[in-house]
């Protein structure tokens, strides 16, 4: 089972104003982790991937290789 949270729950967490600061900074704090987990696992997965998966994909295998050898913190 996923727990991930999506995108529109991100952008909903982190856009939270009426919060006090240290909760606002919290809250921007595992918003970044929590993407920055995505990223990781996301890049992880697509390493293992197969040339049939990646052209279902729409990606070639050096996009592939290129994305997948980023670090999690680089978009």
């Amino acid at each position: 089972m996923s727990h991930a949270i999506n995108p529109a729950q991100l952008a909903l967490l982190n856009g939270q104003t009426v919060l006090p600061k240290a909760a606002q900074v919290c809250v921007s704090l595992a918003v970044m982790l929590t993407i920055w987990d995505l990223r990781h696992r996301t890049r992880k997965h697509l390493r293992k991937l197969d040339p049939a998966q990646l052209r279902d994909i729409g990606l070639t295998a050096t996009a592939a290789r290129r994305e997948a050898a980023k670090p999690f913190y680089q978009p």
